[in-house]
């Protein structure tokens, strides 16, 4: 059986710039990377080098099939400094813009991907009254740049995250099960860490607040903020560009009596930001598995149960169960902004493209307004904490000549992109 995709849907594949473009020197990760007693399994280093083999990059894209690309603009090196913005980092942007266009393929940028610049970390990070106005004043310089390029915009990747980030600490110490690299098996190296951290940032440890940390409640309330406020910057230099936001999202479920538990766990992941998305023009969802929650509160995977690189189940049924109960709250459309699958099993990764999007098609035809799908990711790259072990990639790369090679999972879906139909 075939079945269609609506006209113009796009599609495509996401990274994000730590992860793939390499020599990120200005960023906090970078120099959390390098200290003594790092949480990192591995330095990011030149990564599969995307921020000089990029136009490649697009045009692999291209060839494939696909008519979209989300990638992330890189605040650390458009702002190194406070105040100071790096014209040649613009240029370089405005060129991944111009390659997207070249190829005919729909850029959707982010302007926040978990990175930050170091000088803003040092000023207090995400726990800081003042990042709201500083985030907004960077995503206005680059719109004012390049937002005539920028028909959709996410201004912070994974916005809710921080919440997950305690749960995931204790909840999985042994099998650092998490929908992004977060790596919980680091309680060892913490002390020499810490110290490291105290100089290298200048800080107490207890005072550095990078993205990827657990939140106060006001530092969260700063990120959704940082959303706002940067939102009506965009719309002022930029009135034609689409913004949203995107969040990870679980597909919760409820075992008999666990019903109350999985209620908080969706109001605290998803419901409680509703206020701050009203304004937005779409949303960015990003679901990788499920989460099931019993009287005594989240239950593991099943015994026996498929499980991925990153240990999370094999669930790609999750996509639609979320994208059905994200639009019935925010009644906008949605473009899939991730979801994927971390194996080197190639095979697994084409059933589970082929079953999220039975899923897609579904929600589809029932009248939800699902723009367009981005797998994660396009290349394997660079996992965060977890380093280069977790593949995720339609492409492989050999790291030692940056050769890139498509599997065949990328073809495949490059041939569901091209016909516009999955067959089932």
């Amino acid at each position: 059986m075939k079945l269609q995709f609506p006209e113009n849907f796009y599609w495509g594949a996401s990274t994000a710039a730590h992860q793939v473009e390499g020599n990120n020197t200005n960023s906090d990760f970078w120099l959390m990377e390098h200290l003594e007693g790092s949480t990192f399994n591995e330095k990011s280093g030149d990564a599969v080098d995307h921020y000089r083999l990029y136009r490649n990059d697009i045009a692999l894209l291209a060839e494939l099939g696909l008519n979209a690309y989300r990638f992330s603009i890189e605040w650390a090196r458009i702002e190194p400094e406070e105040g100071v913005f790096n014209e040649a980092a613009i240029m370089h942007y405005r060129d991944v813009l111009a390659a997207c266009s070249e190829q005919g393929i729909m850029p959707i940028v982010t302007l926040h991907h978990f990175t930050s610049p170091q000088w803003l970390i040092r000023a207090g990070g995400w726990e800081s009254p003042d990042t709201p106005a500083r985030f907004s004043r960077y995503c206005e310089r680059v719109m004012q740049e390049l937002g005539e390029h920028i028909r959709y915009v996410c201004t912070i990747n994974e916005a809710n995250i921080s919440i997950g980030i305690a749960k995931i600490m204790k909840r999985y110490q042994s099998s650092a099960n998490a929908q992004v690299g977060i790596n919980t098996d680091f309680m060892a190296k913490m002390e020499t860490f810490n110290a490291e951290l105290t100089k290298a940032f200048g800080l107490p440890p207890q005072e550095v607040h990078s993205f990827l940390m657990a939140r106060t409640e006001a530092g969260l309330a700063n990120i959704f903020r940082a959303h706002v406020e940067a939102r009506t910057a965009i719309h002022r230099v930029s009135p034609h560009t689409q913004i949203g936001i995107t969040l990870s999202l679980y597909d919760i479920q409820a075992q008999p009596g666990g019903e109350e538990n999985a209620a908080h766990a969706l109001h605290e992941e998803f419901l409680q930001f509703l206020p701050y998305l009203e304004e937005d023009d779409f949303f960015g969802l990003q679901n990788y598995t499920r989460a099931i929650y019993g009287p005594e509160g989240y239950v593991a995977p099943p015994e026996g149960a498929e499980k991925t690189q990153m240990g999370n189940e094999f669930y790609p049924e999750g996509l639609e169960a979320v994208a059905r109960y994200v639009f019935k709250a925010v009644n906008k459309p949605i473009i899939i902004t991730e979801n994927g699958i971390a194996t080197d099993n190639d095979e697994r990764r084409k059933a589970y493209i082929n079953r999220a999007l039975e899923g897609v098609h579904a929600c589809v035809t029932d009248g939800i307004p699902v723009k367009g799908y981005m797998h994660w990711s396009l290349i394997d790259n660079f996992e965060w904490q977890l380093g280069f072990s977790k593949r995720f990639g339609l492409i492989a790369v050999d790291r030692s000549t940056q050769e890139r090679l498509p599997k065949p999972s990328a073809v495949y879906y490059g041939n569901i992109a091209k016909t516009n139909e999955l067959i089932v």
